[in-house]
């Protein structure tokens, strides 16, 4: 047959349906023949769509136009069972993908596009108001869509909004040592050595979850920290490793605390050398629902912001230290943080000078509670001369 330019058309084919509009059809690289999307007015623009079609396959161009037809909800959930991701953070990306993509969640991949993508986020923002947890809904499916692209499921990743994947972090709150003690005073007997862990450790709470009796050197004042027991979502915890590249690591403690370890030991750790050191009134261990309650309490009757987390309490730690004159190397051991890039620019930090780290912080904490203790008794006296006494 030959074309409207008196060629003999010698890729696809084109035949003229009853309504007078004209349809192409070609043969992929796989000798399937395709129809067309849409029919043409004349046999010439049906002609020009084949010979772009016949240019993509030779190529390399050429896609299956029937590979994006796949649901998106399947292969999230397959892209994350592929991946060998920690417990807490499947459970992190199959919330995000239930509670903030599931309006992605019937589409094909390819009814996935870019202005689509920006009318979902735009709608999740003003529903939600919450900027990072969008953004981390928005970086997963930028993940997802990519490895698409890999899959040659789609030519091209439609979350293409500069700029939405990233979460401006909140600046960090910083408690005083007065505030510590009114926390670990507020959040009650059974919790208040977690308190100062949290903050003179600085210890994370997946850590303190792990701490055994054996971890406990009440003589020395060290905290062995072996692992972590991060909480899922269903409630139970897990064992796994610290966040530490050096894995297991030794906490010098102030020597304060020493009264704070005996008394816990004494009173409420579990009993046998792998009694968990932190448990509830029944023996179980601490879930974080529980524990937040009292956290917030605590928090109200001291008078600490809303925003000030229980995390913060390592900021806390940090900026004690380094005021006691720790370096920011001494810190990031101390806390059981490393990266490559510090471990080239920071220099070492032995155990010997991690005593004097715990020796300064404590310095710092007895110093802060003279001088608090001294402006109470001033007050104090302040008020009675006031009264003629």
């Amino acid at each position: 047959m030959a074309n409207s330019r008196g060629r003999r058309r010698r890729f696809g084919a084109i035949r003229r349906l009853p309504s007078g509009r004209y349809q192409a059809r070609y043969p992929g690289p796989d000798g399937v023949m395709r129809p067309a999307p849409f029919t043409f007015e004349t046999t010439a623009d049906a002609d020009d769509w084949l010979a772009e079609r016949q240019t993509e396959i030779r190529r390399g161009d050429w896609r299956d136009p029937d590979a994006g037809a796949v649901g998106f909800r399947a292969y999230a959930e397959k892209w994350v069972e592929e991946r060998e991701l920690a417990p807490l953070t499947q459970d992190l990306y199959r919330y995000l993908l239930d509670k903030h993509l599931f309006a992605l969640a019937d589409l094909d991949l390819d009814e996935i596009t870019a202005p689509r993508v920006r009318e979902w986020r735009a709608e999740r923002l003003r529903l939600t108001g919450a900027k990072t947890i969008t953004a981390k809904a928005y970086r997963l499916l930028k993940a997802i869509m990519e490895t698409a692209v890999d899959d040659e499921l789609i030519t091209r990743n439609p979350c293409r909004i500069k700029g939405a994947g990233k979460e401006k972090a909140a600046e960090r709150r910083i408690a005083t040592v007065g505030q510590v003690d009114a926390l670990a005073n507020a959040v009650g007997m059974r919790w208040r050595l977690m308190v100062y862990l949290g903050a003179y450790g600085p210890l994370r709470p997946e850590e303190l979850a792990g701490l055994r009796r054996r971890d406990v050197d009440v003589d020395n004042l060290r905290l062995r920290v072996r692992l972590a027991e991060p909480e899922r979502m269903n409630g139970r915890r897990i064992q796994g490793d610290t966040k530490s590249e050096a894995g297991t690591r030794t906490v010098i403690l102030p020597a304060f605390l020493r009264r704070e370890l005996r008394w816990h030991l004494e009173s409420y750790a579990a009993p046998g050398s792998d009694g968990l050191l932190f448990v509830g009134e029944k023996g179980a261990p601490f879930r974080r629902s529980t524990f937040g309650r009292k956290w917030r309490k605590a928090r109200e009757v001291v008078g600490m912001p809303e925003g000030f987390r229980f995390y913060d309490l390592r900021h806390t730690g940090h900026t004690l230290s380094t005021r006691s004159g720790a370096t920011l190397k001494d810190t990031m051991v101390r806390a059981g943080q490393s990266s490559e890039k510090a471990a080239l620019i920071y220099q070492h930090s032995d155990e010997e000078r991690q005593e004097e780290v715990a020796a300064g912080l404590d310095a710092t904490v007895q110093k802060a509670r003279e001088e608090a203790a001294r402006k109470a008794a001033e007050k104090r006296s302040g008020t009675d001369l006031a009264r003629g006494e």
